[in-house]
């Protein structure tokens, strides 16, 4: 793992539940643990903290161009190779989208698909591919 990736720590509600989702269905693997208490995630290259815990964050909508998106999320730009793959194992693993995926900017410099999805417990996740990457901090 990079050293300057970011880290991000989450209520998880059921630890077990969650790494199974985060490992089963999104392809991450784990890292440092306190059994019962958390357990990190390697998020591709990012370091995810899942706490067990009996709460969940607040959510509401946003307004932008696709809708009304929840926040908070938090997520992944991904190769379309992988994107692709990940919507597979999403379908294949009988989960709903809370948005299906989108088309944005289509025609634009800044063309991508995008969809949410929750966790277990409820986070909401916005994985994206784009057709240009390398303009995202043009």
């Amino acid at each position: 793992m990079k050293s300057n990736c970011l880290h991000l720590a989450i209520p998880a509600g059921d630890l077990e539940t969650a790494k199974k989702f985060y490992c089963d269905v999104l392809g991450c693997k784990t890292g440092n643990s306190e059994k019962g208490r958390w357990v990190d995630i390697d998020f591709w290259g990012n370091e995810l903290t899942l706490h067990q815990s009996e709460e969940k964050l607040p959510n509401v909508r946003h307004k932008v161009d696709m809708g009304e998106v929840a926040v908070p999320h938090f997520g992944i730009h991904l190769p379309d190779d992988e994107f692709q793959a990940l919507k597979a194992r999403i379908e294949a693993a009988g989960l709903e989208y809370l948005d299906k995926p989108y088309r944005r900017f289509v025609g634009n410099e800044y063309e991508q698909e995008t969809f949410f999805i929750e966790d277990p417990n409820g986070n909401v996740l916005e994985m994206k591919t784009m057709v240009n990457p390398e303009l995202m901090f043009k």
